[in-house]
């Protein structure tokens, strides 16, 4: 971790600042490890406020990678990324984190569980597939070993209904659902959410019918990965 944290401060970094006109913009990113090498992912791609674009690619190419960097986690490399100003942004990953203790804290999450009515709270529930858990918002549990893997998906599309965000990144977040479910959670999203920018990162192409458009994720010869989507 050491090692980690002093590459992060004397390694080129990601630059991050405000863009001016509400878009993301990734220029020139390219993301690489903590001791360098080639990098694993080249970008260049902007998204616009409202569009809804869903990246696709082989498997370690570095999209996950892409989506921490966009987050702010992943500061090794070298490029830039402007932010929408003032973006309010969620990121649901592949597995989302259950706080241990009560229902309600695991779907309010990140916020306080008394942030959101209990109404709210179990209209999010049942709008996901979830009613059956309504009426257990203050039950404590171990959630993460308690729910399914496609229920824990499912509550974490319950927090972006109850939290409204402007940007929502989704790391493969709906993978452990069924089609039918993965169909119904983003027309959720289409039809409670209109006004919020989506980046998607999945593999069926089921998924494609829920964007505005696709980029794909090309790994050249050297195992190097190339996404460019204007």
């Amino acid at each position: 971790m050491g090692e980690v944290r002093q590459a992060a401060r004397t390694s080129p970094r990601i630059g991050r600042a405000a863009g001016p006109d509400g878009a993301l913009r990734v220029e020139g990113v390219e993301l690489a490890l903590p001791k360098g090498g080639a990098p694993l992912l080249r970008v260049d791609l902007r998204v616009q406020p409202g569009e809804r674009v869903l990246v696709t690619g082989p498997s370690g190419s570095g999209k996950s990678t892409l989506f921490r960097a966009l987050a702010g986690i992943w500061p090794f490399g070298r490029g830039r990324i402007g932010l929408p100003v003032g973006a309010d942004a969620m990121h649901l990953p592949q597995k989302p984190y259950m706080p241990i203790g009560s229902l309600r804290a695991a779907v309010t999450y990140p916020a306080a569980p008394e942030a959101f009515e209990g109404e709210a709270v179990r209209a999010a529930l049942d709008a996901v597939g979830m009613s059956a858990f309504a009426e257990r918002l203050d039950e404590e549990d171990h959630w993460a070993q308690r729910l399914s893997g496609g229920e824990q998906q499912r509550v974490a599309f319950a927090r972006a209904l109850l939290h409204r965000p402007g940007w929502l990144f989704l790391d493969e977040a709906t993978s452990a659902c069924d089609s039918a479910t993965e169909a119904r959670l983003y027309g959720l999203l289409a039809e409670r959410l209109p006004g919020t920018t989506v980046v998607s990162i999945g593999h069926r192409a089921s998924l494609s019918a829920h964007h505005d458009r696709t980029v794909t994720v090309g790994v050249d010869g050297d195992g190097v990965g190339q996404l460019v989507g204007c």
